[in-house]
This record gives C-alpha cells, structure tokens and sequence, in this order.
C-alpha cells in the first residue's frame, strides 16, 4: 500500500505506509526543481503531487477499461473480451490460422492461459487446434467458420464501446497525445521484456492508416474497425506450442 505525504516543503509525494525514520528520508537539494521527486537514500524515486495524480487517472484506462468491455463483451457477444482477442487476431491470419506461441505474443498471454482459453472456445467449435509436423512439439490453432461468424457479429458492439468509452470523448489533440503516451509506454515494456516475442509483435506504425493491427473483418471496413491488443511477448514454456 502506498499513500501520500506532505513534505516540509509543501509537496506531496507519493510513500509506503510504512515510512523510514525522518533522518532516513532525503531531502530535495537546494535549488532543485520543484517538480522533481526527493527519495530516501536508498535512491527511490517517490511521486510527487502532478506525477501521483497523473499515476492515478492513467489507472482508469489499465483497470475500469478492460473491465468494463470484458462486461459488455460477456453481455452483447457471451465471450470473455480476452477470447474476443483471439478470435480476432486469427481472423486477421493467411487461412485463419497462427501457431499457437505467435497468439499467445499478440495476445500478451502465456501459453497456460491461451491453452485454457483455446480448449474452451474448441469445445464451442469456434476454432480447432492441429499439431504441425516437423521437429518439436508445435500447435496451431485455426479460426472455423463458426468462430469467424462470431467474432464478425460481435466487432460492431466492440467498435461501439471503445468509441464510447474513450474515443469520442476526446479531440483529436488528446487522441495524438494518447497515442504518442501508448507508444512511449510500449516501448519502455519492451525494453524490458526478451526478444522471444518480437517477430510476432504488430509494427508500430500498423495503424497509421486506420487500420485495427489485430482485427479486420471482412464484412466491416477496415477503418471502422478497432481492438486494443498488445504485442507484448508471452512467456515461454518448455513447449514452443
């Protein structure tokens, strides 16, 4: 848990509950800037009062967004938004088909999760799963008709949701702004992520024309179409699946 406190210098920065004792905590040199954030010693960078607010209203786009189109997906289409995911990044795919280890990278998943994930939307019939000859034991899993009706049927209401709640409440200014922030943040993660993943990443500029990276039914415009899905990679299991 973490909490803000008011500093003898009237700002506020962002500490755990548990603070240090007062000779522990440093303070801001002389003549530094005010905006800049004092730490303990041991180099903690705490946040102060315009970095915490920003921290927490970035907060509602991490957690209350997915959440909520999670909700609306489950109500409007009866798919989690996660198996929404899949289904649209397969349909993008030469003959609806990717090798399982590349979903899971454009999903952000482990292979745990989308095995799970994949063996319940199998059992709908909304996709199948084949092993691919070769050496190693390797998977890939194909969009059938049925799963390609589905998620054609449900991008509509997905389009509209995102529209609703974040796109048209803001002006085009925001909206480059955002993206800019999208990408600033993409690449720190990726920075700090194994290049495992990295081939089956979407390239940064993939929406430039308009176009969703990650969902184009055929019977909607491309421009018209829109999902938010990273690229980040996934992790590894012992089996390239």
């Amino acid at each position: 848990m973490a909490s803000t406190a008011d500093d003898t210098d009237g700002r506020r920065r962002w500490r755990p509950r548990s603070e240090p004792a007062a000779g522990a905590t440093a303070r801001a040199d002389e003549g530094s800037d005010p905006g800049e954030s004092a730490g303990p010693v041991d180099g903690t960078r705490w946040l102060n009062g315009d970095e915490l607010a920003a921290w927490l209203a970035n907060s509602a786009i991490m957690i209350s967004l997915p959440a909520a189109l999670d909700a609306r997906m489950q109500r409007e289409a009866q798919l989690t938004f996660f198996e929404y995911m899949v289904l649209s990044v397969l349909s993008e795919q030469p003959e609806r088909t990717m090798q399982m280890s590349a979903l899971a990278a454009r999903t952000a998943a482990s292979l745990s999760r989308l095995s799970h994930v994949v063996g319940r939307l199998e059992k709908r019939e909304l996709l199948a799963r084949k092993r691919i000859p070769g050496s190693g034991r390797r998977t890939a899993a194909t969009l059938t008709e049925a799963g390609y009706d589905v998620v054609v049927a449900a991008a509509p209401g997905h389009v509209a949701a995102v529209r609703e709640y974040l796109i048209d409440g803001l002006g085009p200014q925001e909206l480059a702004a955002l993206r800019r922030i999208g990408a600033s943040v993409d690449a720190a993660i990726k920075r700090g992520q194994p290049d495992a993943g990295a081939a089956a990443s979407p390239p940064a500029d993939a929406a430039v024309d308009g176009r969703s990276p990650t969902l184009h039914p055929a019977s909607q415009p491309p421009a018209d179409t829109l999902i938010v899905t990273p690229g980040e990679p996934a992790d590894q299991g012992p089996d390239q699946l």
